[in-house]
């Protein structure tokens, strides 16, 4: 496909997106129905939508429309390419742009210019003062690709080297012991022997900071209450600790077992109705539901999903977990919750508002890793008895 013909693509899929389904269900019906088209032109195609599900606002605005033509013009706009060299109608290309739409647009607003919608730039403000404007425009850009280094199976250097011999080539990052940022070829990865052998996993270098902020000891007994997919679970069983994982809809938890064989650990697995059964643990952490702010630039489609009803459903339920976390830990228990949110409210202030409730307790730690650190926004307090 030519470079022309990736854009018609896009705007292909944008379009019903931007009326409601999901961009994963558009982007895997339209490779169902294009077989034709390569990896590399999928891959380019992907990258694409996912840049303007990135920059939506911005990108309409500079556009000139909410539909998927005007938002691929302005992306490129805003990526410093001229459309018309892309709009030709040749090859399969966009038709080539008319008068009106080669007019220039009026000035973004600041929510645009930052791709935030109106009602959460003054959160973002709240909760992160003058860094506000530089982590939303972090937030419009691709993430890193991250490794964990499985370290009960190889040391960093090792996985490198593994690595390396792949075609994958990696550098160690500073947020975290065990974490590589990969450089060239991250789509190798699955398919590489150091995945396949379990040296090494996907995991953002923030949330591996998160799991090194818990002080996990080998023998440790650990909860892993809103467990998902597994990662931190993986990331604690590595350092020694004997994990359960656990997670309200025990659907998500389906891939542990198999992550937990390659990566030669086990993982006990807890559905709420057999949770009871398991005693009381050294640690309960709890990585809490959440707006997921601190990694839009992974799944940008949260942030035009989120309105002022969810976030405060979404702060209600963080409530509720934090205070179900202490029933679960030993009398000397430790408990940890976290967020992959940059907000105030789903952090700091959900702890302030649990300590008076809970007075044997108190903060021991708490951080706030931000995307100006390199991997995600992330948040982690560590609660221990008094």
């Amino acid at each position: 496909m030519t470079p022309g013909a990736r854009i018609a693509a896009a705007i292909e899929i944008l379009d019903p997106y931007l009326s409601g389904t999901p961009a994963e269900q558009v982007l895997t019906g339209w490779g169902r129905s294009h077989r034709f088209a390569g990896s590399k032109d999928r891959a380019a195609i992907r990258d694409h939508v996912f840049d303007a599900l990135r920059r939506l606002r911005s990108s309409a605005a500079l556009g000139g429309g909410e539909n998927g033509r005007a938002i691929m013009i302005g992306l490129l706009r805003g990526q410093g390419i001229d459309p018309d060299i892309l709009f030709t109608g040749e090859g399969h290309a966009p038709d080539i742009l008319t008068e009106d739409e080669r007019q220039p647009s009026a000035a973004p607003t600041r929510a645009q210019r930052l791709d935030c919608p109106d009602w959460l730039l003054p959160l973002f403000d709240e909760s992160l003062g003058a860094n506000a404007d530089d982590v939303l425009a972090a937030l419009r850009h691709r993430a890193p690709v991250f490794l964990r280094v499985n370290t009960a199976r190889a040391t960093v250097g090792e996985a490198q080297s593994a690595l390396a011999s792949d075609g994958i080539a990696t550098r160690p990052h500073s947020l975290a012991a065990t974490a590589l940022e990969v450089m060239e070829n991250p789509r190798k990865i699955n398919g590489s022997q150091a995945f396949l052998k379990g040296f090494v996993e996907l995991q953002d270098a923030a949330s591996q900071a998160v799991v090194e902020a818990l002080e996990i000891t080998p023998g440790m007994r650990v909860l892993d209450y809103c467990a998902g997919g597994g990662g931190k679970a993986l990331a604690m069983a590595a350092l020694g600790a004997n994990v359960v994982a656990h997670d309200i809809a025990p659907a998500r938890m389906k891939d542990i077992p198999a992550r937990a064989e390659r990566a030669g650990c086990h993982i006990q697995i807890a559905t709420p109705d057999t949770l009871a059964e398991m005693g009381q643990f050294d640690l309960v952490f709890a990585d809490a539901p959440c707006s997921g702010s601190g990694s839009w630039r992974r799944a940008p489609q949260g942030k035009w999903l989120m309105t002022p009803e969810r976030l405060a459903a979404l702060l209600a339920t963080q409530k509720e977990v934090l205070s179900q976390l202490p029933t679960m830990a030993t009398s000397a228990g430790e408990i940890a919750y976290a967020t992959c949110s940059v907000l105030t409210a789903e952090n700091r202030a959900q702890v302030d508002d649990f300590l008076p409730e809970n007075t044997d307790y108190a903060c021991d730690y708490d951080h706030s890793f931000s995307p100006l650190d390199g991997g995600d926004g992330f948040y982690v307090a560590r609660l221990k008895r008094m």
